[in-house]
């Protein structure tokens, strides 16, 4: 049974906030782990949450438990988002670390997901859990009947090279799925992300899926790399767009034209209401100046419905 909080997410009144001036309205706004800034990252009531205040897209990360089932989780390790140092506590390995891939469903479900990040959601809140991705698209699938909307899926798969070293490939079945929910498909409402290339690539030109894709990158060597006019027009032979880090754009702007002209679309992350860098006056400032003046297609936020006033789009649950 879906946890009661949820339920009663719907419900919240989302706060108004005075924006002066607004980006574009056709602007994509992705939900970052849900409404993070919010609720606990990976949660079901962090993803109902972001859907009620009316993102496009909701991110789910994904990794593989030790039987094979993809969960809801930013990292391949447990300790920062659950209380699994308490409830396993002779169970992490060498490196003081606490693996999922070492986990089976039924004990990554003993667990209490709770907020990573201090002076946000309190950590002795009520208990949430982690999610599997079937109960994250059996969310999304049941929101988009009930409300007649078609929010969209963004899910990244986290480090698929590590998982298949570790027995664990991810590719097809992850397809498998998505295929069993009904995302097929050029025009599915999602966008499929990860860092690494070798994974994108193997399911566009070994796997033949046609879902849209997405190549995420950093703000380093490497990103300049993927971001010059010959990174781009590879890419483009295996993804719809790039998903950059915000330092990358900053420290190239033009970046964005060039990804344009090689027919990508772009999506920058991270922006966050409580980390605002110096060099912006506001959440506001910072948002707009990548989708107006950068001209960036898109952004990924802990706070959606911050996100959407500054394209003038109110929330619609």
């Amino acid at each position: 049974m879906m946890p009661r909080l949820i339920l009663l997410i719907a419900c919240v009144l989302v706060p108004t906030f005075a924006i002066a001036g607004e980006a574009a309205p056709n602007k994509t706004i992705i939900a970052h782990r849900g409404a993070s800034g919010y609720l606990p990252e990976h949660t079901l009531e962090a993803y109902s949450y972001a859907y009620a205040l009316g993102a496009d897209y909701i991110e789910p990360d994904l990794v593989l438990t030790k039987d094979k089932v993809f969960i809801c989780l930013h990292d391949i390790h447990l300790e920062a988002t659950t209380n699994v140092e308490e409830v396993f506590p002779d169970r992490h390995r060498e490196d003081g670390k606490w693996y999922a891939a070492d986990f089976t469903l039924e004990e990554i479900k003993r667990l209490s997901a709770h907020e990573r990040v201090e002076g946000r959601f309190p950590k002795t809140g009520p208990r949430m859990e982690v999610p599997t991705f079937e109960e994250f698209l059996q969310l999304i699938r049941g929101l988009n009947a009930s409300t007649g909307r078609t929010a969209g899926i963004y899910p990244e798969l986290k480090q698929p090279a590590w998982h298949r070293a570790a027995g664990l490939p991810m590719e097809t079945a992850f397809l498998e799925i998505l295929a069993r929910y009904g995302y097929t498909g050029p025009h599915a409402r999602i966008f499929i992300q990860c860092f690494e290339a070798e994974c994108l690539k193997r399911m566009r030109l070994e796997l033949k899926s046609d879902l849209p894709q997405i190549q995420v990158m950093g703000s380093g060597d490497d990103a300049a790399a993927m971001l010059s006019e010959e990174g781009l027009k590879r890419i483009a032979e295996y993804a719809q767009g790039v998903g950059p880090a915000k330092a990358a754009i900053e420290k190239d702007p033009a970046a964005v034209a060039r990804a344009h002209a090689a027919g990508l679309l772009v999506h920058v992350y991270t922006f966050r209401v409580d980390d605002v860098p110096a060099s912006y006056t506001s959440f506001e400032d910072e948002v707009r100046t990548f989708l107006d003046v950068y001209g960036a297609d898109g952004v990924w936020t802990d706070y959606p419905d911050r996100a959407l006033r500054c394209v003038g789009r109110p929330a619609k649950p």
